[in-house]
């Protein structure tokens, strides 16, 4: 009978028993605790940046200090997410790797640019990705029957459309329309380098794309297959040789009303998304060998940009030698120029100089096997820079071409501006070249820096001895020596007396 009756009762069920915890452990509602309302919410402290970035007496400074230091690439396609792949990875602000942060993965911005202060790299040097995914490292030309993608992914400038699908098994771009998380993430590098005294160099255009190999162009944004803006290149695709592209002519070709139209746009866009970023070099493109229209075309949209928005950007001319003199001596675009990247020429060791011509359809690797260049010298950097610096005293002047790594100061002895130099210990030298101006050479020095009311910085290369002529200069003067491979300073001896001439004994480097 009393099982009978307990029969009539359901047993508690676990959800039952959950539900009932308040009345076997009572939460008292009255607590000491503030709540948030009490405790008030504290406004984070608002990140602080360092002085602009701006063009002061021909040299590229913050605040008055003179910009030197190392320059770190991005990759251009290749990656891995495999330990052994991450070992030896460069940075790249766009690479996406979901729900993977790390150095060689998504990289953590504000590491990157805490690890570019302490190693003394001054500018991050980007461009877009060659491609999207990975399975086009094969560098096959076959069109992907599924939208399955490996990683790492290199996020481009422009958005998917979620409509029809392009070569790569995805949807197709539209080019009206831009990748929010890309320009995001090149915005949050561009705030934190004007935090940390750093220089984002933003190559605008990649021409890898539309020469040389023809996977290049496969699952290029521009091409017709792949967007929905009828940009007007050929289709099916004139691969040359059934290997090789060759389209940079029509893709520079602004006569063509559409492709004009978003070229405008997606300039505008690169200026839209640094407006208020000091810290920001514009240049035209990455391996850009092309036409002088195309470069007058992207200047002339800036300088429209500029007076619309009553901004000025620091604009960086980067091109094949014909082409940027065409540029400096145009009395209409001239002025809207501010530094003169030296990249795609050099003078040669031998005395002769290397300078492919610009619009030739050929990549500078393509150029280089037809040319067959010889190496540089400190004296050819040094005359290159010190070249421009005369005829263009009130413009930067930086150099990225051959060897351009190791003659980091010949380029700062001629005026140059990023210099590859060491970190120099006392920080009042770096301000006191912003006054300076480099002295033609002499048979008593061949590569000097000189302020009559500052001093003068002389570059010693042949000897342990060097004689000094302060004839120009007036009071006790301090001679230091900077180490060229370390930037150590050291103090040579007593002060000297200005007016005189005297001989120095220079501790080896």
């Amino acid at each position: 009978m009393a099982l009978t009756q307990l029969a009539q009762q359901p047993s508690q069920t676990l959800s039952e028993f959950i539900a009932k915890a308040p009345e076997r452990q009572l939460i008292p509602i009255f607590s000491t605790v503030r709540t948030i309302d009490e405790i008030g919410v504290q406004t984070p402290p608002k990140a602080t940046s360092m002085p602009p970035m701006r063009l002061q007496n021909g040299w590229l400074v913050r605040g008055n200090t003179v910009m030197v230091g190392k320059r770190q690439e991005v990759p251009w396609w290749n990656g891995s997410t495999r330990p052994y792949g991450l070992v030896n990875a460069k940075p790249h602000l766009t690479r996406f790797v979901p729900r993977m942060v790390g150095h060689g993965l998504t990289d953590d911005l504000h590491e990157l640019a805490q690890w570019m202060a302490a190693n003394h790299v001054v500018a991050l040097e980007h461009n877009y990705g060659l491609w999207y995914d990975r399975r086009r490292d094969d560098h096959e030309r076959v069109r992907r029957m599924d939208g399955e993608v490996w990683g790492p992914f290199y996020e481009l400038p422009f958005a998917r459309s979620g409509k029809e699908t392009a070569w790569d098994g995805l949807s197709k771009y539209d080019l009206t329309k831009y990748n929010q998380w890309y320009w995001l993430r090149l915005k949050q590098f561009a705030n934190l380098a004007d935090q940390k005294g750093l220089v984002l160099i933003h190559q605008n255009y990649f021409q890898h794309n539309i020469i040389e190999a023809g996977a290049h162009y496969s699952d290029f944004p521009w091409r017709p297959t792949n967007n929905l803006n009828r940009t007007g290149f050929p289709e099916p695709v004139p691969y040359a040789g059934d290997k090789r592209i060759f389209l940079a002519e029509q893709f520079y070709d602004i006569s063509h009303p559409v492709r004009r139209q978003l070229h405008r746009a997606y300039i505008r866009q690169c200026l839209d998304n640094f407006a208020d970023n000091s810290g920001v070099i514009q240049l035209i493109g990455a391996e850009y060998t092309g036409p002088l229209h195309f470069v007058q075309f992207w200047i002339d949209v800036i300088k429209e940009w500029e007076i619309e928005k009553h901004k000025k950007v620091i604009v960086g001319l980067s091109t094949t030698k014909d082409v940027q003199d065409a540029i400096l001596t145009d009395p209409k675009r001239h002025s809207v120029v501010d530094l003169i990247d030296i990249r795609y020429w050099h003078f040669q060791a031998n005395g002769t100089t290397y300078a492919p011509a610009g619009g030739q359809n050929l990549a500078p690797r393509q150029h280089a096997r037809l040319l067959n260049p010889k190496k540089s010298s400190f004296e050819s950097v040094h005359k290159a820079v010190y070249e421009y610096k005369q005829k263009y005293p009130d413009k930067a002047v930086t150099y990225s071409a051959d060897s351009y790594d190791t003659n980091g100061w010949a380029v700062l002895m001629a005026g140059g501006s990023m210099a590859n130099i060491p970190a120099v210990e006392n920080e009042q030298f770096l301000k006191d070249l912003s006054l300076m101006k480099p002295a033609p050479p002499s048979s008593l020095y061949p590569w000097v820096l000189e302020n009559e009311k500052v001093g003068l910085v002389i570059y010693n290369a042949s000897s342990t001895t060097i004689q000094l002529n302060l004839a120009k200069y007036y009071g006790l003067l301090t001679v230091h020596f900077i180490n060229p491979k370390t930037g150590e300073m050291t103090l040579l001896g007593e002060p000297i007396n200005g007016g005189t001439t005297t001989q120095l004994t220079l501790p080896s480097a």
